[in-house]
């Protein structure tokens, strides 16, 4: 068995720039948007799961009867699009 000798990257060196050039695609700083709290993108990601089920279930409870569930995912949808990119 050989082992591999893992030498740290050096400043400068190709690898450091390329992943500068790349950017972090899910960036884990917190920010303030219109939710009473600072939330990162895994956060606004589970309120908007939380709010599809909690619509679902009160659609079913109470407005089913006149209009078609798929209003409710049409709403949920558009809920979760606005609270992911502007939460």
């Amino acid at each position: 068995m050989s082992s591999e000798n893992k030498q740290p990257i050096e400043k400068g060196s190709p690898e450091i720039k390329r992943l500068q050039e790349l950017g972090d695609p899910l960036p884990e700083s917190e920010r303030k948007g219109f939710l009473p709290f600072d939330t990162n993108l895994f956060d606004r990601y589970f309120v908007s799961i939380v709010c599809l089920i909690a619509i679902h279930l009160l659609w079913m409870r109470f407005i089913e009867a006149f209009i078609p569930i798929g209003f409710a995912t049409v709403i949920s949808l558009v809920l979760a699009y606005v609270i992911i990119r502007r939460g």
